[in-house]
């Protein structure tokens, strides 16, 4: 419920319609304990598990089939202006209470392991633990693993 009342929130929010936005996403957060800025752009196929405890920033980007689990942060380090929150790539799992601190890179297929906290860039396929997180291994997946859906014909339109 806390992804579907972002988007309505979101679509308020690219309206010009503010105030309204924040009187969604302050009932959602009261609520769901799921604290999304209405801001924040966040893509398809996004497994949101509990969504307690969740906290994503102004700035921050979710890509496509993203696995955000209970207690996840995507926010700012207090230390920035403007373009601050993390930037995660498509296929990426957040597991729980994954902390991303920061205008970085998460990079596509990335795993953030339990209780990490994440304070600089992680490369594709990487496996990052521990405080601070650091590169433990690198998954093994084909770069044919990742669909591109700004290409009409990999998401199936044509059949239809």
């Amino acid at each position: 419920h806390a992804l579907v009342c972002y988007r309505v929130a979101h679509r308020l929010w690219q309206a010009d319609r503010t105030g309204m936005a924040m009187y969604v996403q302050s009932t959602v957060s009261s609520k769901y304990a799921a604290d999304i800025h209405p801001a924040c752009e966040i893509k398809g196929g996004v497994y949101l598990s509990v969504g307690g405890g969740v906290v994503i920033g102004e700035t921050a980007r979710v890509g496509n089939d993203v696995t955000i689990l209970q207690g996840v942060t995507l926010g700012g380090t207090g230390k920035e202006a403007g373009d601050r929150h993390p930037k995660v790539g498509d296929g990426v799992i957040l597991h729980c209470g994954a902390t991303v601190l920061g205008n970085l890179q998460v990079g596509r297929g990335a795993v953030i392991t339990a209780k990490s906290i994440v304070t600089k860039p992680v490369p594709d396929l990487a496996r990052v633990s521990g405080v601070p997180a650091t590169v433990k291994s690198f998954r093994e997946l084909a770069e044919e693993g990742f669909v591109d859906y700004e290409d009409e014909k990999d998401c199936g339109i044509d059949d239809l």
